[in-house]
């Protein structure tokens, strides 16, 4: 029902002549993860990982991505929502290249365990980021669209 709602949805803003923006893994830039060491605040220590997204605004006038929001997955493994406060003015037909940063404790969700395992021993893990996102369309409004698979891919360990 909700994939109906979301189709719904995406028809009745392209009526209005607002289509989805579209989001893929930078080709340019690698997204990362770095482990972090144990600290006051991580006192088993955690993860940053770094997304690259390619940004593409497919209508014909300019718009501000104002939120990226969802549930960033390491290896199907549900590890961080997210929510990126954004104010990226996009050009009309064109695309921009972002940077998503987050971070995790490994205290705050012990099944990430094996994620740090992996991660230690220099492997590729694979990310799936899935969520919502919201525009600033002038006149037409404040959309958001989705949920849907936003990014997906490797991130390599630092």
């Amino acid at each position: 029902m909700t994939g109906l709602l979301a189709l719904s949805a995406c028809a009745t803003l392209e009526a209005l002549g607002i289509q989805p923006l579209r989001f893929d893994q930078a080709d340019e830039r690698s997204s990362e993860l770095r482990i972090l060491a144990p600290s006051t605040g991580r006192p088993l220590g955690g993860a940053a990982i770094r997304l690259w997204a390619e940004i593409e605004n497919p209508n014909g006038f300019g718009l501000t991505l104002t939120e990226v929001a969802g549930d960033l997955l390491l290896e199907n493994t549900e590890a961080i929502a997210v929510d990126f406060p954004l104010g990226l003015p996009l050009v009309a037909y064109q695309d921009t290249v972002i940077p998503l940063d987050a971070s995790i404790g490994f205290d705050d969700l012990p099944r990430l365990g094996q994620i740090a395992r992996a991660a230690i021993g220099g492997d590729r893990l694979e990310y799936r980021l899935d969520g919502t996102f919201a525009v600033e369309a002038g006149s037409l409004g404040r959309p958001r669209f989705g949920p849907l698979t936003l990014l997906q891919g490797e991130v390599r360990v630092r």
